[in-house]
């Protein structure tokens, strides 16, 4: 995920940014300003060339905090926050401004809600020098994610897609026998029309549903569950759905096959449904009279 200069200048403009006058994050006298490095790949493209060191996690040298910085490029790849990026970057290369600028304790909660899962995925815990509480509070001046208001309250209801623990790629069809194999093993096979659906405020690209839905099978879901179930997936996983529709940028149609979980749908065969798709067709038909072995 990358933000737009634009969208740096308005999280940094909008009320509820500014210093922290007092404490914790006020910058010493030996607070310096320097470009931002370019092998820095963490904090580029944010719209600002310029940070702050020490940075507000203690680093002493633009080395450092490159070295330290890399390490974060994996979890922004799998896409767990559209802010995560401007979090951590607001503490690696803080903005050269006249004083330091730190996230709001509620950016730092919402990024770690999103992130933290999917770094116990990989048996990393979310990192003690993070710690959200060190964080000012909103009323306070402060980088926070951008919201619309309306009478004093929020109306972005929109859920944070999260990632999951386990990829889905698409994948090729290469027989209809293997295909019905999978459909055996899976709980759920459905044929779905997935369409942009992107607001010029969105970071991440986000997907709906078609009208028809092509249910092959249901499993131990109810026939009318699976399309709330659905868009349910669309919402939180945004690494299939990243992987399905990167060659689809505007959507397309697929073969979505997986498992079911309590009320977890999780997807984990894809495949792109085309009118050359000659083995996803024949399996489609062959599956209405295919009984499974076992």
């Amino acid at each position: 995920m990358m933000l737009t200069a634009s969208a740096l200048l308005l999280l940094l403009l909008v009320p509820g940014i500014s210093a922290v006058p007092t404490g914790l994050w006020e910058h010493q006298g030996s607070s310096r300003c320097v470009p931002i490095p370019s092998n820095m790949a963490l904090c580029q493209g944010l719209g600002y060339n310029s940070m702050r060191m020490p940075n507000l996690l203690g680093h002493e040298s633009p080395a450092e905090a490159v070295q330290q910085s890399s390490s974060w490029l994996p979890l922004l790849a799998r896409e767990c926050h559209p802010h995560a990026r401007i979090f951590l970057c607001s503490l690696f290369a803080p903005v050269c401004l006249e004083r330091i600028i730190s996230p709001c304790r509620s950016l730092c909660v919402s990024v770690r809600d999103s992130c933290a899962p999917i770094m116990n995925c990989y048996g990393y815990p979310w990192p003690r020098i993070l710690q959200c509480d060190q964080f000012p509070k909103d009323h306070l001046m402060c980088i926070s994610s951008v919201v619309h208001m309306q009478n004093g309250t929020s109306t972005d209801s929109r859920v944070v897609p999260r990632a999951s623990c386990t990829d889905c790629e698409l994948e090729e069809a290469t027989s209809s026998k293997d295909l019905l194999d999978i459909f055996c093993k899976s709980d759920f096979v459905v044929k779905v029309r997935l369409s942009k659906l992107n607001s010029s405020s969105s970071v991440l690209t986000m997907f709906s549903l078609g009208s028809r839905l092509e249910v092959l099978k249901h499993g131990p879901l109810l026939g009318g569950e699976m399309r709330s179930r659905l868009t349910l997936w669309l919402e939180r996983d945004a690494t299939c759905v990243g992987n399905l529709t990167r060659n689809h940028p505007d959507g397309g149609t697929f073969l979505l096959t997986g498992t079911v979980t309590g009320k977890r749908l999780l997807v984990t065969k894809a495949f792109s449904w085309g009118k050359r798709q000659r083995h996803l067709n024949q399996a489609a038909r062959k599956w209405k009279s295919h009984r499974c072995r076992g």
